[in-house]
């Protein structure tokens, strides 16, 4: 009896593949192709890991404000193609570990469509492995780390211009604009600080010039001295900082109470808006680079819309970080746009890399070469408590 009910067994479980087989051919089904993760006909998720507390948290939060600022209007317009954009939120506080505890979360748990918005170049090197392996969609980081652009990774989009870029204007503005030419750097001794760096060293190189003093100080603290000893030492006329606005701030102050008055110049990751409450009026002779047009001043079109979608959503103070979380939002939702047939990362990624549009006033364009939307270096000065544009 026993060998007759596994006989039987058997003969059913073959009925059942016949039949589902049958169904495969007739309907063009795939038993293995389930229903893409994160995305239903209602909805599509996205999740974000990026600082909300701590010494970095004004990046986080403002990259996610902006975001979601623009989400929220298009999924009170409808959404896209009849889907709602979710947003899944977690804070790291611009720790590596948590940004890899987080994604794991987002991925496993959450099953989100895409990772969005990651604050940072050490955060976004930490999870690089889980992104390469699972090839999950990776937009927007809040970094220009040139490993997350070359080579082009197929999963992987930037928006904003890259760390080199930056570096370049800063270089040929300091040597050209001003004739400096003793320049020094003080950097974030992580990814981040590096990434930059070698930018630096390639813009300078490009001049026969090398850099004139490094000093560094450890993430997510204000310990400065030992950095600006080792930079004064040099006596450099100008120096190229690499890191966020608290640790910013408390060099460029230290460094101008002992009579140390170079040029100090930032690139954009600092946070400007945060960098001028930190310096409280102490902001002579900083400079900001900035990858996207002046939240404030700039007419164009799509940043008159930040402006009255940001105030809409209860943020009355703007800055260029939430202004790049909104920019983020919309070239995300030109690319959805785009898609006729069903929405997976396969039909994403094709339609990102055709995109060439121009929205409001501003410029986006991706290729299969080339996965970086933006290059446009904007080049700013604080005045007292006010960031003004430098036309060059």
């Amino acid at each position: 009896m026993t060998g007759i009910s596994i006989h039987r067994r058997t003969l059913v479980r073959l009925a059942y593949l016949l039949v589902a087989g049958f169904f495969i051919v007739t309907t063009g089904a795939s038993p293995s192709r389930a229903e893409e993760r994160g995305v239903t006909n209602q909805e599509i998720i996205i999740g974000m890991s990026n600082a909300l507390t701590g010494p970095a948290a004004a990046l986080g939060t403002g990259v996610k404000a902006g975001a979601v600022a623009y989400f929220q209007k298009i999924n009170n317009a409808g959404g896209v193609n009849g889907r709602k954009i979710k947003v899944i939120s977690y804070d790291d506080g611009y720790e590596p570990q948590r940004t890899v505890e987080n994604t794991n979360k987002l991925m496993n748990e959450d099953k989100v469509f895409a990772l969005f918005g990651y604050v940072g170049t050490p955060t976004s090197t930490a999870v690089l492995p889980i992104i390469n392996k699972d090839h999950v969609l990776f937009w927007a980081p809040f970094t220009g780390a040139e490993f997350l652009r070359t080579p082009v990774t197929k999963n992987i989009f930037n928006v904003r211009g890259s760390y080199f870029d930056e570096a370049e204007m800063q270089v040929k503005y300091l040597t050209e604009t001003l004739g400096k030419k003793k320049i020094g750097v003080f950097i974030q001794n992580d990814a981040y600080g590096l990434s930059v760096k070698l930018g630096v060293v390639k813009a300078l190189k490009k001049r026969n010039l090398e850099i004139m003093g490094e000093g560094t100080y450890e993430r997510n603290t204000e310990n400065v001295d030992a950095g600006l000893e080792t930079v004064k030492s040099y006596n450099p006329d100008a120096v190229i900082m690499v890191g966020t606005y608290k640790a910013m701030a408390a060099f460029i102050k230290k460094a101008q109470a002992q009579g140390f008055k170079p040029v100090f110049l930032n690139v954009s990751f600092v946070g400007t808006a945060a960098l001028v409450k930190e310096l409280a009026g102490a902001g002579g002779d900083v400079m900001v680079t900035e990858v996207m047009p002046s939240p404030h001043d700039s007419p164009l079109p799509l940043v008159r819309q930040y402006r009255q979608d940001m105030h809409a959503a209860g943020h009355p103070e703007l800055d260029y970080t939430d202004l790049e979380g909104y920019v983020d939002a919309v070239v995300f939702v030109e690319v959805l746009k785009q898609i006729t047939g069903p929405l997976t990362r396969e039909s994403f990624i094709a339609a990102a890399e055709k995109l060439n549009a121009t929205v409001g006033g501003l410029p986006f364009a991706f290729t299969a070469e080339n996965h970086q939307a933006m290059s446009k270096i904007y080049l700013t000065k604080i005045v007292g408590s006010k960031v003004v544009e430098i036309q060059k």
